[in-house]
């Protein structure tokens, strides 16, 4: 929970806009009454049986995730990882970068 509050605390102080937490699904309940409590939005995707994504932050990021709508980050199209990637804050040129080796990867031209 040491992490979690922390990204609480991050997300509240403007760090980041988007937080991407995964954690065992025991501590559900828990960082649901917290995130109610501070009226903050979020988005559940099981991973099997015991562990968790949970995204929160605001409602509209919170919202492109749920339009996303896929539990496993491995299922993720390289534009939707690139859109993830910029939500969570992660460098735009390394984004861009990524982005494109992915793509050169799977033998798909761009450009």
């Amino acid at each position: 929970m040491e992490v979690f509050n922390h990204h609480i605390y991050e997300y509240r102080k403007g760090v980041r806009r988007l937080i991407l937490h995964t954690a065992d699904a025991a501590s559900l309940d828990e960082m649901r009454k917290k995130l109610d409590r501070w009226h903050i939005d979020y988005a559940v995707f099981p991973l099997g049986l015991d562990r968790i994504n949970l995204f929160f932050g605001d409602a509209l990021c919170v919202e492109v995730i749920r339009k996303i709508g896929k539990a496993s980050l491995m299922d993720y199209s390289d534009e939707e990882d690139f859109i993830l990637g910029i939500l969570l804050g992660y460098d735009k040129i390394q984004q861009c970068e990524r982005y494109l080796l992915q793509r050169e990867r799977r033998g798909v031209l761009v450009g």
